[in-house]
């Protein structure tokens, strides 16, 4: 498996970004590529384990050590196709997931583990130079019509592991273009959204059709688009956001991050008026969540021009180390510093934050918050308790709101007569992703809550292959895990 002795010989390197004053000035992605040779020793990194724990790692359960190996004998393409075989889009993960896979790695026990994901991200940007990634349209169609209402990583997986398998697929969009959060949530800097426009030519060359501006259970009704196809794969998302219930949460300037993000989108892509333009030029910002879109707001507001950005987590400061609590090759709840966290802003953590203050015309000037401690007991959930004597005033003219989603919208839910759970998540279990009624499906975040990307695409292969079973009694498109073996 790559050179035997590679782990012991190179340290681990990743790739270098641009100096933060040059970058703020833009929404460019901003890493520094390794050169090829750098590339093949990172390859090499990757140990003969026996059991490469890094497969149980990924959800996608890419065969991680064989592209590895690719990768150090200079086959890139063997390398691609391997890792196309279980991974849609390689080209958003290698920029977006926080790379369980490595956190599994066996090499990580006592050094740094293997670079995965930037391996992956330099094996697409290759294929993709060298001409390799083509549609691949299927030679025979079966004349089943699926409709795939989303098009975000789930969505986009499923439409194009049916479309494989022969059936025409259409794709329902309620944006005014596809790709979901990738385009609309995730910003610039971090993946350049001409990367998801090239991906999408190959899907709309491969047969898939694209209806955007559409808004199922809106301008369509649930239940017409169910009789029109002869089955339904929803992929919506988890899209409800979480509030913060204290005074003055309607300030001007309290803003939800997916407000403020998507306009920002917007306006780098083109778009020069908005009806309610946010913007945190000038401003004292403070991001309220301490997450991947807390960090995303981080960046904006400071490539925005805000005069400070301050970032607010309700939990402890973790440790940089791995908790004893959260042993290998499990996910450990550690410190996790963005390249968003480095550009300026000032972190604060075991902080709450109890009442917004605003002037005599509603705009936000300020909140007020307390520090807070965890109480841990044996055989109860943790609680939270202020600490007396520390409330503080902060000014603030634009408060960010990054507190995670607790569900999906339920009008198709309830056009279709679909169940659901306690978090408004549509029920379906993994089995066959088959909702309670016959034909409709759900992948993604509209199935298993707020969750990653990795795990978008893994739950679009996956319903489509129960989608094909029940339209065909069997199918050969591949499980988890699983090379593609289309049925044509």
């Amino acid at each position: 498996m790559g050179k035997i002795t590679g782990f012991l010989e190179f340290d681990r390197k990743v790739e270098d970004y641009a100096p933060v004053e040059k970058r703020v000035k833009n929404y460019k992605e901003f890493t520094l590529p390794l050169k090829e040779d750098e590339l093949k020793n990172q390859g090499a990194r990757c140990m003969d384990c026996g059991i490469p724990f890094c497969h149980s790692g990924c959800p996608l359960g890419n065969l991680i050590p064989d592209f590895n190996d690719a990768v150090y004998r200079a086959k890139w393409e063997k390398a691609a196709k391997i890792l196309h075989s279980t991974n849609n889009f390689p080209e958003f993960t290698g920029r977006l997931c926080p790379a369980p896979c490595e956190e599994a790695c066996v090499l990580g026990i006592n050094e740094d583990p293997v670079t995965i994901e930037n391996i992956e991200k330099n094996i697409v940007e290759t294929a993709f130079e060298k001409g390799w990634i083509t549609a691949q349209p299927p030679t025979t169609r079966t004349e089943k019509k699926v409709a795939v209402i989303g098009s975000g990583p789930a969505g986009l997986a499923a439409a194009q592991q049916l479309n494989r398998a022969g059936h025409w697929v259409t794709v329902f969009e309620r944006d005014e273009r596809p790709g979901g959060l990738l385009r609309f949530g995730i910003p610039d800097f971090k993946m350049e959204k001409h990367v998801i426009d090239r991906r999408l030519k190959v899907l709309e060359e491969e047969g898939i059709t694209f209806k955007c501006g559409v808004h199922v259970g809106v301008d369509i009704d649930a239940q017409t688009l169910k009789n029109d196809f002869d089955a339904v794969v929803l992929s919506g998302g988890a899209t409800v956001r979480r509030k913060l219930p204290i005074k003055g949460a309607d300030l001007k300037g309290v803003v939800q991050a997916m407000d403020f993000l998507p306009q920002n989108n917007r306006r780098v892509a083109g778009v020069k008026t908005f009806e309610n333009e946010v913007l945190a030029t000038d401003k004292n910002v403070i991001v309220i969540g301490g997450g991947d879109t807390g960090s995303d707001c981080i960046g904006t507001s400071i490539r925005q021009g805000a005069k400070s950005v301050s970032n607010f987590e309700i939990m402890p400061m973790a440790t940089s180390e791995r908790p004893e609590n959260q042993p290998w090759p499990f996910w450990p709840m550690r410190l996790r510093t963005s390249t968003s966290h480095k550009e300026g802003a000032e972190r604060f953590f075991s902080i709450s934050t109890k009442e917004f203050i605003g002037d005599k015309d509603g705009n936000l000037t300020g909140l007020i918050t307390a520090e807070v401690e965890w109480i841990s007991e044996p055989g109860k959930r943790p609680t939270l308790k202020e600490v007396e004597g520390t409330e503080k005033e902060w000014k603030c003219e634009l408060a960010l709101l990054a507190l995670g989603f607790t569900g999906s919208e339920m009008t198709i839910a309830e056009q279709l007569g679909l169940e659901a759970d306690a978090r408004t998540n549509i029920k379906a279990s993994e089995q066959d992703y088959m909702t309670n009624v016959p034909g409709v499906f759900v992948a993604g975040d509209q199935r298993r809550g707020q969750s990653l990307i990795v795990w978008a695409i893994s739950e679009g292969r996956q319903a489509a292959y129960h989608v094909d079973t029940y339209l065909m009694g069997e199918s050969f498109l591949p499980l988890k895990g699983e090379g593609d073996l289309p049925r044509v």
